[in-house]
């Protein structure tokens, strides 16, 4: 009797499940996926913080809550709220209190409830890769979730460690607010490109001062004194160069700038066999004290590169050859009157739709500078 009672229920349960399966994929009942960021018509920071405010009051179990912390994640430049440090503590703060603090060091070591601790640290990451900088109430909120043992918390104290010593490294100063001018954005590319001399100058032209000029645009040129002297060194018969279009990029936005180049760098050649030892020469000493120092007679600059001198750079509101052209004819009007006997040679291709900066508002004319 006990051997015919076991074989039943054996075999009811190696068919239970099939005949669930059955079912299920004879209903007609479908899963609808409801997106409560897709139904605001509004895209700010009200409507988001108004989205995990309804999701908190919805279930104070807080179930599906890492499902919801990840939407919101992939959400946050839609509403623009991915630099904003209020937004991060408010979705820190759905995430249940208490439950998943380990009780023994096992549970500490082995990643005690593992989804969830992923999920704060890969919105620990989202902060730092946006350069969001938290808190001390956000080392709280993480101690009452996880405990001191909590990877999330280990997290945040790397990051509390590391981005205070790389935030102001740069020494390119740029705002938090980048402006939305192309123009504005060009003078802070070309600000810092430039920035290896000093004694650069910055001027912005339009190209309509230049009558025969097609493209109506702006120009910000850089070129200081030593430029303007290296260029009038040019040689006539030795053409210059304009290369581009090359990338600079403040933060997520890119700036495309050009480049004029001048005659190639000579090359110092030494004979000298370093490993004869016949006639060892005497030591130049110490000023002063023994023997002289001589300085070299000629002394390179910055700008003489291995491959040629840079005696230019500029950015144009269009990036077009017909700007550049008129570029070369503005240096030429501005303390260049070499420009006119030396050949320029262009060899740019056309800047990619999607890096190079339109222009966003029309050329300031100037009917005093035009020529």
């Amino acid at each position: 009797m006990f051997k015919v009672a076991t074989r039943i229920l054996r075999n009811s349960l190696n068919t239970g499940p099939n005949v669930i399966l059955r079912r299920w994929k004879t209903s007609e009942k479908n899963v609808t996926i409801y997106d409560p960021f897709v139904t605001k018509p509004q895209k700010n920071k009200e409507t988001y913080l108004d989205v995990i405010r309804m999701f908190e009051g919805q279930d104070t179990r807080r179930r599906g809550h890492v499902e919801f912390i990840y939407a919101a994640m992939a959400r946050m430049k839609e509403f623009g709220v991915q630099k904003d440090l209020e937004v991060y503590k408010a979705l820190v703060d759905v995430l249940p209190k208490g439950r998943f603090i380990p009780t023994n060091i096992f549970q500490a070591e082995f990643m005690h409830y593992p989804k969830q601790q992923q999920c704060a640290v890969d919105l620990l990451e989202q902060m730092e890769d946006n350069g969001v900088m938290p808190d001390t109430e956000m080392e709280q909120q993480l101690l009452n979730i996880f405990g001191r043992r909590g990877i999330p918390l280990r997290k945040y104290w790397r990051m509390m460690y590391w981005m205070p010593k790389f935030k102001n490294l740069s020494p390119w100063y740029l705002p938090d607010e980048l402006p939305n001018d192309t123009l504005e954005l060009a003078k802070l590319a070309i600000q810092r490109i430039t920035s290896v001399d000093p004694d650069t100058k910055i001027e912005v032209w339009q190209t309509e001062e230049i009558e025969a000029s097609l493209d109506k645009t702006w120009i910000v040129s850089a070129q200081s004194r030593a430029q303007k002297i290296l260029l009038s060194e040019q040689p006539p018969d030795e053409p210059l160069t304009i290369k581009g279009p090359y990338n600079v990029y403040l933060r997520e936005q890119s700036v495309t700038y050009f480049v004029l180049y001048g005659k190639i760098r000579p090359e110092v050649k030494n004979e000298e066999d370093l490993d004869d030892v016949s006639d060892i020469k005497k030591p130049l000493g110490i000023p002063g004290f023994i023997g002289k120092t001589t300085i070299p007679a000629v002394k390179c600059t910055v700008h003489e590169q291995d491959d040629g001198t840079v005696v230019a750079v500029c950015a144009t509101g269009s990036s077009s050859r017909d700007s550049l052209l008129s570029w070369i004819r503005l240096l030429e009007k501005y303390d260049n009157p070499v420009l006119s006997d030396i050949p320029v040679i262009f060899t740019l291709v056309a800047p990619p739709s999607e890096i190079a900066i339109p222009e966003t508002q029309p050329a300031i004319q100037d009917e005093g500078k035009k020529s």
